[in-house]
């Protein structure tokens, strides 16, 4: 399998959760971590923060931008290099946690921005505890989307990779 196949296969992946986001879902139910972990994983440093950093640009771009952009982003880029740090760790176990550990950054990096913008809850110690509290119920689905997209990314992507050489050979 040539990289070129490797690098087709997993833009159009990165293409497809980005689109996703643009359809009807539960909220917080996203690809966004997915994208980012599956890019620094799959892509070579050269391209493993531009695709995912792109697909999440133009996707925004229809859903529109919006405040605390930068928080979420930082996250975003932050995820791209645990999934840089994936690459020689790859298992099931690690993917996982990995995953796991990338919701939570992004949970502590948003709502961080959230409070520290002023623009919903003071900024006080108090008013920080209370964003996370608030922020807790919404964790689930980030958590549960997260978890799902990675598994149908990474798991899509190793299948396409096993079968596909083998169709190669058979057309040939």
């Amino acid at each position: 399998m040539n990289s070129r196949m490797q690098l087709l296969v997993g833009t159009a992946l990165i293409a497809l959760a980005a689109v996703s986001r643009l359809i009807p879902h539960p909220m917080n139910f996203a690809p966004i971590t997915a994208i980012a972990l599956f890019g620094g994983m799959y892509f070579d440093k050269r391209f493993a923060p531009v695709l995912p950093l792109l697909a999440l640009l133009i996707s925004d771009y229809f859903i529109g931008f919006y405040d605390g952009i930068g928080w979420v982003y930082g996250s975003f880029i932050i995820s791209v290099g645990a999934g840089m740090w994936l690459k020689s760790r790859k298992s099931i176990a690690t993917i996982a946690a990995t995953t796991t550990a990338s919701s939570v950054l992004f949970l502590i990096i948003s709502n961080f921005g959230v409070w520290f913008s002023e623009l919903l809850y003071p900024r006080t110690l108090s008013g920080l505890i209370e964003c996370y509290a608030l922020a807790l119920p919404f964790f689930r689905n980030t958590l549960a989307g997260d978890l799902f997209y990675v598994g149908v990314m990474f798991g899509a992507y190793e299948i396409v990779m096993k079968y596909l050489p083998k169709a190669e050979a058979t057309n040939v």
